[in-house]
């Protein structure tokens, strides 16, 4: 069992900068890729951003592209995703989430485990 936890979430105007973390309880937390889902009100939840095992590798939603950035650090358990120039659209619950498939995986289904989420608000 992988227990997440996400930090850093809160309110923020139109292009400011928010990081968020999630740390891992797994010690085998190499083991899994990670990724970021966001589910505004009312919406489906939706792909971010995902990471590789290793770290490398980094895969963003066409939204995202070139604003977040998602990185890893393994000897603290631990993944980020720094998010600049906000927009109001950005305005979601956003979770991290594991899997342990080696396959580029953006459908949320197929995650294993997931953190309880962390609110992120933008305002115009």
């Amino acid at each position: 069992q992988v227990q997440l936890v996400e930090s850093g979430g809160g309110l923020v105007q139109a292009g400011g900068s928010l990081r968020l973390s999630c740390t891992a309880s797994e010690r085998a937390f190499s083991n899994y890729a990670m990724g970021w889902f966001r589910q505004a009100p009312g919406k489906e939840r939706e792909f971010v951003a995902r990471i590789s095992r290793s770290g490398g590798n980094p895969y963003y939603a066409d939204s995202v592209k070139d604003r977040f950035t998602i990185s890893r650090d393994s000897a603290k358990n631990s993944v980020y995703l720094q998010m600049n120039s906000l927009k109001p659209e950005d305005t979601a619950v956003y979770y991290c989430a594991a899997v342990s498939s080696i396959v580029r995986v953006t459908t949320p289904t197929k995650y294993d485990y997931w953190g309880q989420g962390t609110q992120v608000t933008v305002s115009s």
